[in-house]
């Protein structure tokens, strides 16, 4: 990692900020006291919870759990806005994907949808190959701007900073109307006193490659995926607790957005219905900026500049 001038190499490629980064989450789609599919009713829950300085979220499919269906109506009614999934593996998941598009997007205003992102992490995981990943991404694109009111809707991906940094990924970038970059500190093993320096670091080079390969700094940015987890078994160096949540919020997620950077946070709640086994020592039921069943976050969300 080049830590040192993170920041000040970061001003370079953003220019002068003139505006405050907004702010959004990660959002499950099943109910954790049993696992069932959360309704419209979940939704609009989530989002008087959630409230506040945030008003974006983020699904990773359209057709799972009815999502589309039981979640825009409580967008509508919330005044939310939503990153639209698009699960892009396994034909017949894929299938339904584009279905689910097809049948909800005409439902809603496309001032409410943000943009269509077709996978998560599909390069770093290696579920497609890069040519696969931008067919699709140019298949769907196809199937939202034929939707009345669609025409201009992003559509494009997510993945991890270092895959989006791997020149033998460029193709997606060059064929994706919007790049989204996700950084864990804590998946890199650093402490407290890196973390920051790391997580800056990580989306600088992603932005750096992604404006590059566009041939332009005029682009809309997002941060999909960040945090710090709050409980469950440390990783190399990095130890899970409230404490350093906490941290990393005011350090990272205030940090960036400060510096004009959007940022969505993974994950509003903590997801109790996933195995205890899940992750080191259980540690992705952990995430959530909020607990299972509270209503007020684990720790302060007050940003300096708010």
């Amino acid at each position: 990692m080049r830590f040192p001038s993170a920041i000040a190499a970061l001003a370079s490629v953003i220019g002068c900020v003139s505006a405050i980064g907004s702010l959004g989450f990660d959002l499950g789609v099943q109910r954790n006291n049993d696992a069932g599919c959360k309704v419209t009713s979940d939704y609009i829950s989530d989002f008087s919870t959630i409230g506040g300085d945030a008003s974006v979220v983020r699904v990773y499919a359209a057709s799972d759990c009815s999502t589309l269906a039981n979640i825009l109506p409580a967008i509508q009614q919330s005044n939310f806005k939503l990153f639209v999934g698009v699960w892009p593996t396994d034909d017949a998941h894929y299938a339904a994907e584009k279905a689910a598009l097809s049948a909800y997007l005409p439902t809603i205003d496309s001032s409410y949808i943000i943009a269509v992102t077709v996978g998560s992490e599909a390069l770093y995981r290696g579920d497609l190959s890069a040519s696969d990943l931008a067919s699709r991404i140019d298949e769907v694109r196809t199937l939202v701007h034929g939707i009345s009111g669609y025409e201009n809707t992003p559509v494009g991906t997510v993945d991890s900073w270092n895959v989006l940094v791997d020149g033998a990924n460029a193709e997606v970038i060059q064929t994706a109307d919007i790049v989204i970059a996700n950084a864990f500190s804590y998946w890199q093993g650093q402490t407290m006193a890196n973390s920051s320096h790391s997580f800056f670091d990580d989306i600088m080079q992603a932005l750096q490659v992604i404006q590059t390969t566009k041939g332009s700094t005029d682009i809309t940015f997002w941060v999909g995926e960040t945090g710090w987890p709050t409980d469950g078994g440390s990783f190399e160096n990095a130890v899970p607790s409230v404490d350093n949540a906490a941290q990393f919020w005011q350090e990272s997620v205030c940090g960036i957005r400060a510096w004009g950077i959007n940022t969505l946070v993974f994950e509003a709640f903590d997801e109790s219905w996933k195995p205890v086994t899940s992750g080191i020592q259980g540690v992705e039921t952990h995430w959530g900026v909020w607990t299972n069943d509270d209503t007020s976050p684990k720790y302060s969300l007050n940003c300096a500049f708010a």
